[in-house]
């Protein structure tokens, strides 16, 4: 698909400031030839008339060039800011695209890229596309307009003269243009590579900074750095000297059409075909008419970069989720009843079973716990009933009706999971909780935090909940940030409770208050409750436990 298509596509709801800034673009454009055109014109006219001795009306030319300053000063403004407000406007309809698009995709197919990699794409390759409204987009479509408009204007003078400056513009506005991208791609898709390993690189390295500091393996880590860093000067440096390149032919180019300009207007002259005031003003006009055609060589010899972000952006976006929804889903079930019948689970073919031929009931609000080592499969059974993942034989129903019969985000709403490795975003204490219940209360938010046992912690802390946690939590203890997690989970108004490994990182006597705290708030609430752990003394209070392993379940 070529990016401009995909871009048109994309960005219906913004087509109208999309086309005002056009529309400025070209008035400011044409305002500007004019302006100088007018000039040439009337200053040549007013230096005949004083030495012929004539008078002349210089009343109705000076205001047009009144006119078309103001315009193209007020034009100049008004592009800026339309087209700056559309390319905001672009940017953010690209990225909430490529979000919804990527976000059934977890987790199963984003586990095969990186998260710097997703980042580049998310905002880096989203960049490259945004940036063909403004640098490719609309100045392709003002040296179209501008130029027609032109060649009807000097079509009224001289047929000669047109042909020649439309030869000329054909060669500047398409001929350059086109080499510059042949010329450009490779350079530039190296360049947009280089990047992309570079920005992957620094995420990896500044998320292990301090493992890297603690090995002492700054030297390797900082030469690694160095060879991608050269990778990408080089292809920058080839890209520069294609683009002196081509504005250096451009300038030849305005050259040989304002002098081919200026020799075929002479015999025009004598000729009487045209006026003298108008020879200096076919000139000016041709010498001013190339300005909309300057930025079309850079322009699109960055194409080829945005081809490849496209490419790359594609290949996440066009990707079908493993879990496909059903095209009828059926009504979400009453009951929330859970089982398992005959499951078998495993995440790769050539992995072994993960889960093999399970059998399981949850009955509505009842406990249940999943004792086994880490790697043994309990896991994956979260993953199976929030239909992140589909068994590859056996069924999964809630309420007595099949998941692969139901929507995933209806699934979904029925369960409040506490994931082995929550992430705690980079906000305060409350924006973390209110992720789980964004219309919870102050009181509701304490009611959580009391029953996770964080209660005490985030009085002691100087601005309570509104206290920032840091990068991934990085200003609370393991412990700590695992509280909080398990409170944001407790917030949401689920019917199912499941929480894995939900005291992983406390100390016994914390972890007797937390798991007493997650009891009562189930009994108050009358949720069923799954609790996946390794931890047998645990499991008090529970009405069935299973220990698992190697895919297989039995009750004790």
């Amino acid at each position: 698909m070529s990016p401009l298509r995909f871009l048109w596509q994309r960005t219906a709801g913004q087509r109208a400031w999309m086309a005002l800034g056009l529309l400025l673009a070209l008035l400011t454009t044409l305002a500007n030839i004019a302006l100088l055109a007018l000039s040439g014109w009337f200053i040549s006219a007013m230096a005949l008339a004083g030495v012929a001795g004539v008078s002349l009306n210089y009343f109705t030319p000076a205001a047009l060039i009144r006119l078309a300053a103001i315009v193209r000063t007020a034009g100049r403004y008004g592009e800026r800011l339309t087209t700056h407000e559309a390319t905001f406007r672009v940017l953010a309809a690209l990225r909430v695209w490529l979000y919804e698009r990527i976000e059934p995709l977890a987790p199963q197919h984003l586990e095969q890229y990186q998260s710097g990699d997703l980042l580049s794409r998310l905002r880096a390759d989203i960049d490259s596309l945004n940036n063909l409204y403004l640098r490719v987009w609309v100045p392709a479509w003002v040296a179209l307009l501008s130029s027609l408009i032109c060649l009807l204007v000097l079509l009224r003078f001289d047929g000669a003269l047109a042909a020649w400056l439309g030869l000329m513009w054909l060669i500047t506005g398409w001929g350059l243009p086109w080499l510059a991208y042949r010329f450009g791609q490779a350079s530039a898709q190296a360049q947009q590579q280089a990047m992309n390993v570079l920005r992957t690189q620094w995420v990896g390295d500044l998320r292990g900074l301090a493992e890297v500091q603690l090995l002492g393996a700054q030297a390797l880590q900082t030469a690694r750095i160095d060879m991608l860093s050269a990778a990408v000067v080089s292809a920058q440096r080839q890209q520069a000297r294609l683009s002196g390149a081509f504005q250096g032919a451009y300038t030849l180019a305005v050259g040989l059409g304002v002098l081919g300009t200026l020799l075929l207007a002479i015999p025009a002259l004598h000729e009487h075909r045209i006026a003298p005031p108008e020879l200096a003003m076919l000139v000016l006009l041709a010498m001013a008419s190339f300005e909309a055609l300057m930025p079309l060589p850079l322009a699109f010899q960055s194409l080829g970069e945005s081809r490849h972000a496209l490419a790359r952006v594609l290949a996440v976006a066009d990707a079908q989720a493993d879990v496909q929804d059903p095209v009828a889903p059926q009504a979400m079930p009453l009951g929330n009843a859970l089982q398992l019948d005959g499951v078998c689970f495993r995440y790769l073919s050539t992995q072994p079973w993960a889960l093999d031929h399970v059998d399981l009931q949850l009955p509505e609000r009842a406990r249940m716990a999943l004792v086994g080592p880490n790697g043994a499969g309990k896991s994956s059974v979260i993953a199976l009933l929030t239909r992140l993942r589909a068994p590859q034989s056996g069924e999964v129903r809630l309420g007595g009706v099949p998941l692969q019969a139901l929507a995933g985000d209806d699934v979904r709403r029925r369960f409040a999971v506490l994931s082995q490795h929550a992430h705690l975003f980079n906000t305060s204490v409350r924006e973390n909780l209110r992720l789980g219940a964004p219309d919870a209360d102050e009181a509701q938010l304490r009611s959580a935090c009391a029953a996770a046992a964080i209660d005490d912690f985030i009085d002691s802390l100087p601005k309570g909940l509104d206290t920032p946690v840091g990068e991934l939590g990085s200003a609370l203890s393991g412990g700590q940030a695992r509280r909080i997690a398990l409170a944001r989970t407790l917030l949401k108004p689920a019917p199912i409770l499941i929480l894995d490994e939900p005291t992983e990182g406390m100390d016994a006597v914390t972890a007797q208050r937390v798991m007493a705290g997650i009891h009562a708030w189930v009994t108050s609430r009358g949720q069923s409750f799954l609790l996946i752990t390794h931890r047998p003394l645990e499991t008090a209070g529970m009405d069935a436990i299973y220990h698992l392993q190697a895919g297989q379940w039995q009750r004790h």
